[in-house]
């Protein structure tokens, strides 16, 4: 992404614009999550971690306009993020905690089947989109390409990969909305 418009979207992330924040997830979450990959060797971390990030990100939006690098940024919340795990590993190490508690196995169980239902039911929602938006979208999510890899690949322009994955989070917001308030 050229600097220009990633300052044009950080503008608008610092004044809450979700498509700014959706844009710049698309963009940078598959290569936060490769990163901390290298160091943590457990996607589920990685991507935990990675969200953890993206989460600081929109928490602190209204002061995001004032960062002059957005990569430079995220890759020192990584950096940080890394320092913190294995601290925090080695605490539990130190304490011998362990996280077996029967309680909590019933809980992580229960988390687990949370998570296979919510999968399925966005795997349901993306199913259903237009076949060059379901394209596009897995191959943001699933292949970790960019908005300009994508947009190379299917010979199309960045600006029409960006609507899709941007249409496509909305479907999957909406579908996930409408099933809470069934």
């Amino acid at each position: 992404m050229d600097t220009d418009l990633e300052l044009k979207y950080l503008e608008k992330l610092g004044q809450s614009d979700h498509h700014a924040f959706d844009v710049l997830f698309t963009e940078y979450y598959p290569k936060v999550k490769s990163f901390l990959s290298g160091f943590v060797k457990d996607r589920d971390t990685a991507s935990d971690l990675a969200q953890d990030i993206f989460f600081k990100v929109w928490t602190n939006r209204a002061g995001i306009s004032q960062i002059s690098s957005f990569r430079a940024y995220l890759f020192r919340m990584a950096r940080n993020m890394i320092y913190d795990y294995y601290e925090h590993l080695d605490v539990m190490e130190k304490y011998g905690i362990e996280l077996q508690h029967s309680d909590e196995r019933f809980y992580s169980i229960e988390d687990e089947l949370y998570a296979r239902e919510l999968g399925l039911l966005i795997e349901i929602v993306i199913d259903r989109m237009p076949s060059r938006r379901k394209t596009i979208f897995r191959m943001s999510r699933n292949e970790g390409l960019s908005i300009s890899e994508i947009a190379d690949a299917l010979n199309i322009n960045r600006r029409t990969v960006e609507n899709h994955i941007t249409k496509a989070l909305q479907d999957i917001r909406h579908e996930l909305q409408a099933g809470r308030e069934t």
